[in-house]
Formats: structure tokens, C-alpha cells, sequence
């Protein structure tokens, strides 16, 4: 998957991949309010490109929790967006339910296996 322009909360994860609406996706993913999209894990460009429609970040950091770079961090910071991260498992439960409020909000899933 590229891209695709829309959001779905997330029905299923692991093997490396995410199941949501009709679609699955192997490898990393990064939700924004424009859609959804495959991911490399580090670049955040496109998530500051949409900075206006978010009003914070969810990063699921894989198996565990693991605190992002500090250069990672400093740049949210400095765009004054909040960043929340944790496992992918509570990443993606946490999403799914402030989704469903209609929260503004941008996900970015490291795959778990």
C-alpha cells in the first residue's frame, strides 16, 4: 500500500503488518488526517506537512516501549505537537478509541512481528 485516502481504525496487527477496513498492510504505518500510508519509521515529514488538521501524535514503538530520539522529540516540540508514544499495542488500542471520538489525531506504527 502507498497510500490511501482515508482512515480506518485499526482491526488487527502482527506477522509485521495491520489489517483495517478492507485492507492490509505489511510493514510500518503512518496514519494521517489525509489517509493512510506506508511508512519508513523515521521521517515525520509528512506529519509536520499536516500540522494544522493534528492535535497530537501517537507513536507505536514496536513490541516495547522505547523512547524516540531526542532530535525526534525536539521537533514536535518545536512545532508545539504533542507526541505520546508507547508499544505499538497500546498505540494502536489508544488510537483506535480517539479515533472513534473524532479526535485529531496522526498515528505512526512500527510493525511487530
Amino acid at each position: 500500500m502507498k497510500f490511501l485516502p482515508q482512515r480506518f481504525g485499526i482491526a488487527s496487527f502482527g506477522n509485521g503488518g495491520f489489517r483495517f477496513g478492507e485492507h492490509s498492510h505489511v510493514g510500518h504505518l503512518l496514519v494521517l488526517p489525509s489517509g493512510m500510508r506506508a511508512w519508513d519509521g523515521v521521517d515525520f515529514a509528512s506529519v509536520l506537512a499536516e500540522r494544522e488538521n493534528i492535535d497530537f501524535v501517537i507513536l507505536g514503538t514496536g513490541a516495547a516501549m522505547v523512547r524516540p530520539d531526542k532530535a525526534v522529540l525536539e521537533v514536535f516540540a518545536s512545532h508545539g505537537l504533542p507526541l505520546d508514544f508507547m508499544s505499538t499495542s497500546s498505540a494502536v488500542h489508544i488510537f483506535n478509541q480517539v479515533l472513534e471520538e473524532g479526535r485529531r489525531v496522526a498515528a505512526g506504527f512500527i510493525a511487530v512481528l
